[in-house]
C-alpha cells in the first residue's frame, strides 16, 4: 500500500515537471534540459503537401502513360472505308400466263455496300497516310479515310507494296477541313524488348472506331499469314511483333505504340486459334519503304529473280560443296536469266560480300542494293569458280 502511494506521487511530480518544462515557465523548457543534461530527444518531423495550386505533383502510372500516348497519337489515326457495288444473284420468278415458258429470269438488282474495314495512320502533312496493302486490296472499289474528328476524305491514289503487306494512300487534306493533318512520330523496332509496353488504337470489328486497347510484346521475329475477313486476301509474313494487345479485324493497317508515342509497328493479324495473340510489321520495315517511296514515288525493289536455298557450313563440308545461296529455280525474263544464272547453281559470293554467316541470306544482301545497281556474282558450277554480272530491275 505505501509503495503504490510512492509511485502515485513520482508520476504526479514528473507530469508537473513536464508541464512547466512544456509551458516555459520559470525560463525552464526541454532545450535546457537537452543542454544541462546532455540527453537528445529523438526528433520527429512531418511533410505538408500544399493542394493550394501553388505546387502540382504528378502521379505517373501506367494509366497516365496510356493516356498521354492515346492523347499524342489519336489526332493522326484514321479509319478507312470502302465503297464497292456489288450485284445480287439473278432470281427465276413463275410467270403463269406463259405454259410454253412458265419460268423467267428477273436480273439481280445492285447493291451499294458501304463499310469501315481498316485503320491507318498519317505520316505525311500533305496527305500521306500508312495502312496494310490487304486493307486496300480490292483495285475496283473506291475507298475514303475518316480521321478522328469524322472529316471524310476521298482516297485519291493507292501505291501497294509487291513485298510486304504495305500501302501508302493519298488524301487530298484541303478537300476536308482545311485544317493541317496530325501526323505520328515513328519510333525503332530494332530497339523494342519483349515485355515492354505496347498500345493498339484503331477500327475494332469495322464498327468501333478509335478503340484503344493495351498489352505488352509478346514476342519477335514471328512468321505468319495475315489476311482481310472483308476482302479474302491472304499472305505469308515474316520477322514481325507479337503482342497480347487486343487486335481485332479493322484494327489492321493502325499503329503499334510504345509509352513514349511513337509509332513501333502497323496491326496486321490475329490468330484465330488463340486469345490474345496479335501480330504487327516492325516500323522499320515501314520507314525503309516510306524512304524508298519518298524518292522515286513507287515501292521498287532490287529483284533478282531466283528461288533458292541458303547452303550452311555444316551443309557444305557434308556435301564438298561451298557455303552460298543453291538456285532452285531461276524466273524466266529475270536479271538472273539474262545474267547467265541456272538451276543447281552456287552464289558464293556478291561483289565483296561472301554469302556465310550474317550474310548467309542471299535476300538480305540484295535488299541493301538499288534497282539499277550492276553486281559481280561468284558462283560455283560444276566444281568451279566462275563470275557474272548482273543488274538488278524491280519487281512488278
Amino acid at each position: 500500500m505505501k509503495f503504490n502511494k510512492i509511485l502515485l506521487i513520482v508520476a504526479v511530480i514528473i507530469l508537473l515537471g513536464g508541464g512547466v518544462l512544456s509551458s516555459g515557465s520559470f525560463g525552464l523548457d526541454w532545450r535546457t534540459v537537452e543542454k544541462y543534461f546532455h540527453f537528445k530527444f529523438p526528433q520527429t518531423t512531418s511533410q505538408q503537401l500544399n493542394f493550394s495550386g501553388a505546387e502540382k505533383i504528378k502521379v505517373t502510372s501506367e494509366e497516365s502513360v496510356v493516356i498521354d500516348v492515346v492523347e499524342k497519337a489519336s489526332p493522326a489515326v484514321v479509319t478507312i472505308g470502302i465503297t464497292k457495288t456489288r450485284r445480287l444473284g439473278d432470281m427465276l420468278e413463275l410467270n403463269p400466263f406463259d405454259p410454253f415458258s412458265p419460268f423467267r429470269r428477273t436480273p439481280g438488282k445492285t447493291q451499294k455496300l458501304e463499310q469501315d474495314i481498316g485503320s491507318g495512320f498519317i505520316v505525311e502533312k500533305d496527305g500521306l497516310i500508312v495502312t496494310n496493302k490487304h486493307v486496300v486490296s480490292d483495285s475496283e472499289a473506291k475507298y475514303r479515310v475518316i480521321t478522328n474528328d469524322d472529316k471524310s476524305y476521298e482516297v485519291v491514289k493507292i501505291y501497294r507494296d509487291p513485298v510486304n503487306d504495305l500501302a501508302v494512300i493519298k488524301i487530298n487534306p484541303s478537300a476536308g477541313s482545311g485544317q493541317a493533318l496530325q501526323t505520328v512520330e515513328l519510333g525503332d523496332s530494332d530497339k523494342i524488348k519483349v515485355g515492354q509496353l505496347a498500345i493498339a488504337i484503331g477500327t475494332a470489328l469495322g464498327e468501333f472506331r478509335h478503340t484503344v486497347t493495351t498489352g505488352v510484346i509478346s514476342g519477335v521475329g514471328r512468321g505468319i499469314t495475315a489476311g482481310s475477313p472483308f476482302e479474302g486476301y491472304v499472305e505469308r509474313l515474316d520477322n514481325v511483333i507479337q503482342t497480347d494487345a487486343a487486335i481485332n479485324p479493322g484494327n489492321s493497317g493502325g499503329p503499334l505504340l510504345n509509352s513514349s508515342g511513337q509509332v513501333i509497328g502497323i496491326n496486321t493479324a490475329v490468330s484465330g486459334e488463340g486469345q490474345n495473340i496479335g501480330f504487327a510489321i516492325p516500323i522499320n520495315v515501314v520507314k525503309d519503304a516510306l524512304q524508298n517511296f519518298n524518292t522515286t514515288g513507287q515501292f521498287n525493289r532490287p529483284f533478282l529473280g531466283v528461288r533458292y536455298k541458303s547452303i550452311t557450313k555444316d551443309q557444305a563440308l557434308l556435301n564438298d560443296v561451298p557455303e552460298g545461296a543453291y538456285i532452285l529455280e531461276v524466273v524466266s525474263g529475270s536479271p538472273a536469266e539474262k545474267a547467265g544464272l541456272k538451276e543447281e547453281d552456287i552464289v558464293t559470293k556478291i561483289d565483296d560480300t561472301r554469302l556465310s554467316r550474317e550474310n548467309a541470306e542471299l535476300a538480305k544482301v540484295i535488299s541493301k542494293k538499288k534497282v539499277g545497281d550492276t553486281l559481280n556474282l561468284t558462283v560455283w558450277r560444276d566444281g568451279k569458280e566462275i563470275s557474272l554480272k548482273v543488274t538488278l530491275g524491280t519487281q512488278e
